[in-house]
């Protein structure tokens, strides 16, 4: 089994080992050391990286055994290595997780809400707390509880303990693990079981920001920054808000009701263009069944546009079936794509039209009796598909 020297000392950041095995992992050379610095993934905390002599670890895992498994880029000789800790991810990780131990146990105080579950992505990490009922008020208060503890400076301290002592410890959480347990101790506030790296003292964090949360699978879902990820998130959200100001010439205080007039505006003006379009294609309508041909099937329109969209073109076509006898084929010949409809008192099945013509002749269409669409074919079928879609009503 790996010696874990992260458990008693998570700022050591070069050390020597020995190599003890060589494997290979996902065609990636791998090795055991009889003891590591290296965090493996666990327990929703990423793992370390950096590097084992001069080659680049790219993932630190454990196995059943107990052992540390340093995946590499490339192999490296039996024997004493140095390995070097990538410190800049290793202390960003500290930070995470013991922020994440601060806001669970200020959801426990402020709502009594336990932590089912915690994730520590690259950018952002989340816990998953049994809280049915979030809103923005307790998770505000969960947020300033946690962050008093923080600028409180709160030493952290490493604690072991068997099991039958977790109870009288005041653990936040029950623990699986047999034998020796390893306790994360916030003084004053939270103890909890973990095998992670933590900072010394809360004062290291500098800051933990809620950024979001959510209700999922009957829970909450919380998502966290902590120390350099909460500088940048709020430094970057500083930035767009300065970029919005410039945009609207408002000071931000003003931005919201700004944008919301904006909306409403916006709104009135879609609303406004959607009955102007809608009656310009009621006068395209009429003109169009003005100038239809009559056949012995129905008053029949053939139009082609370009530049275009095909939902138009299903409205027009609406419109114009809405006089009883007509059949419509509008087509889009830039996008290649038709759109056949016909009057609900007129036979024929204009789903099985376009299936067959495209049976036929190549493309792919479907829809409704008494509308569909076809498209998928070339230029150079386009006058078939019309001749086809035609003759298939002509035979009514």
């Amino acid at each position: 089994m790996t010696k874990r020297l992260y458990y008693t000392d998570s700022y050591l950041r070069e050390f020597s080992a020995t190599v003890l095995h060589h494997l290979q992992i996902d065609k990636n050379p791998a090795v055991i050391l009889d003891q590591t610095a290296f965090y493996p993934e666990s327990g929703g905390q990423l793992c370390d990286t950096g590097f084992l002599c001069e080659a680049q670890i790219l993932k630190v895992m454990e196995n059943d055994a107990g052992d540390v498994l340093h995946v590499l880029e490339r192999e490296i000789p039996v024997g004493q290595v140095i390995g070097r800790i990538d410190w800049d991810r290793r202390f960003d990780h500290m930070q995470q997780h013991t922020a994440q131990h601060i806001l669970s146990q200020a959801f426990l105080a402020v709502a009594q809400a336990q932590t089912l579950s915690f994730h520590m992505g690259q950018e952002s990490s989340t816990i998953d707390v049994d809280m049915a009922q979030p809103s923005a008020t307790l998770i505000e208060e969960a947020q300033t509880c946690a962050s008093s503890i923080v600028f409180e400076n709160r030493p952290v301290h490493i604690l072991t303990a068997d099991r039958e002592s977790l109870t009288s410890l005041g653990v936040r959480k029950e623990s699986n693990r047999e034998g020796e347990i390893r306790i994360v101790d916030v003084e004053g506030f939270d103890r909890s079981a973990c095998g992670g790296t933590h900072v010394r003292s809360t004062g290291e964090i500098g800051l933990i920001f809620v950024t979001g949360f959510e209700r999922y699978k009957g829970g909450t879902r919380v998502e966290f920054v902590g120390g350099g990820r909460a500088l940048k998130a709020l430094r970057k959200d500083h930035e767009l808000l300065k970029r919005i100001s410039r945009i609207y010439s408002a000071a931000p205080d003003n931005i919201p009701e700004i944008a919301e007039k904006t909306l409403q505006e916006r709104m009135a003006l879609a609303k406004e263009n959607e009955n102007l379009r809608d009656q310009l294609l009621d006068m395209e309508a009429e003109k169009l069944l003005g100038s239809s041909a009559r056949n012995r099937y129905a008053s029949t329109i053939r139009a082609i546009y370009t530049g275009r969209n095909l939902e138009t073109l299903k409205v027009l076509a609406r419109k114009l079936t809405a006089r009883p006898g007509t059949l419509a084929i509008l087509t889009l010949s830039d996008t290649c794509q038709i759109v056949v409809a016909r009057s609900s008192d007129l036979p024929g099945n204009c789903n099985d039209a376009v299936k067959r013509a495209a049976a036929q002749l190549g493309g792919k269409g479907g829809g409704r009796p008494d509308l569909a669409q076809a498209g998928g074919f070339g230029t150079d079928s386009l006058d078939s598909w019309l001749q086809a879609l035609e003759s298939y009503f002509l035979a009514m």
